[in-house]
C-alpha cells in the first residue's frame, strides 16, 4: 500500500543506455539534476533500479550486446510502465544502423528499441533538446495514471 502511495505522488525515470554517443544520456540526465530544468522539483526522480521504475527512458541505438538486457530490465518494470525511446539512434540506429548492410542486420545493432520493446513515446533529435526529452515525460505520464487510477 506504501508503494502504490508513493507512486502516485512521484514519477521515477529508468534510463537505459543501449549503445551510442552517450550526447541523449546527458541531456535526459541534464533535464532531471541539473539546477536549470530541475525536473525534481516536481517529483520527476532518476532512478537505476527497475524495480522502482515507472518510465523506462531509452537512448541509443540497440546493439546486439544490450537487446537481452534492455528485455530484462522492461520486464523487471511493475506495472503500470511506459517506454520512451529518446534520440536518433533509439528510433531508427542513427548513424550506427548502417553498419554492415540494412537497418537491423548489422552484425552489431539489432535495430531501433521499438524492434525489441513496445515504445509509447518517440523524442528524436541528435541530442533532443531537454524541452523535448521533458515534453516526452509528460506524454507518458497520462498511461501510467490511467492505469493507476483502473487498478
Amino acid at each position: 500500500m506504501v508503494k502504490e502511495h508513493a507512486r502516485k505522488k512521484c514519477i521515477h525515470i529508468m534510463l537505459a543506455y543501449t549503445g551510442g554517443c552517450n550526447g541523449c544520456d546527458i541531456e535526459v540526465v541534464n533535464c532531471v539534476q541539473s539546477p536549470f530544468y530541475d525536473a525534481e522539483q516536481y517529483n520527476v526522480l532518476l532512478t537505476w533500479n527497475p524495480r522502482e521504475a515507472d518510465i523506462l527512458i531509452v537512448s541509443g541505438c540497440v546493439t546486439k550486446v544490450m537487446t537481452e538486457p534492455l528485455k530484462k530490465i522492461y520486464e523487471a518494470i511493475p506495472k503500470p510502465k511506459a517506454v520512451v525511446a529518446v534520440g536518433c539512434c533509439a528510433l531508427m540506429g542513427g548513424v550506427y544502423g548502417n553498419i554492415g548492410g540494412d537497418l537491423g542486420t548489422s552484425d552489431f545493432i539489432d535495430g531501433p528499441v521499438e524492434n525489441i520493446i513496445p515504445v509509447d513515446v518517440k523524442v528524436p533529435g541528435c541530442p533532443p533538446r531537454p524541452e523535448d526529452i521533458i515534453q516526452g515525460i509528460v506524454q507518458a505520464l497520462p498511461k501510467i495514471i490511467k492505469e493507476e487510477t483502473e487498478v
